[in-house]
């Protein structure tokens, strides 16, 4: 699966990103936000579906079941 990664700051610094599928606007829950693109066609694969990178814990059972997937507040970097 293909994703694309957006960033929002956050206080003190920190950032959430948020992934939806390639291609797919940002679901409405999550528009009232300033998103920013980070990056694009990112590749998750099917078997393990890290993207750690940008602190996102099991994207595709959060896209599975939201239709995105995003940073735990624990998780901002």
């Amino acid at each position: 699966m293909r994703v694309d990664i957006y960033y929002r700051d956050e206080a003190e610094g920190k950032h959430t990103y948020l992934a939806v599928p390639e291609g797919k606007a940002i679901p409405e829950e999550a528009t009232s936000t300033d998103w920013h693109v980070e990056a694009e066609k990112v590749e998750v694969d099917d078997d393990n579906g890290d993207l750690s990178r940008y602190h996102i814990a099991d994207p595709l059972a959060q896209i599975g079941s939201k239709g995105y997937a995003i940073t735990s507040v624990t998780a901002q970097l």
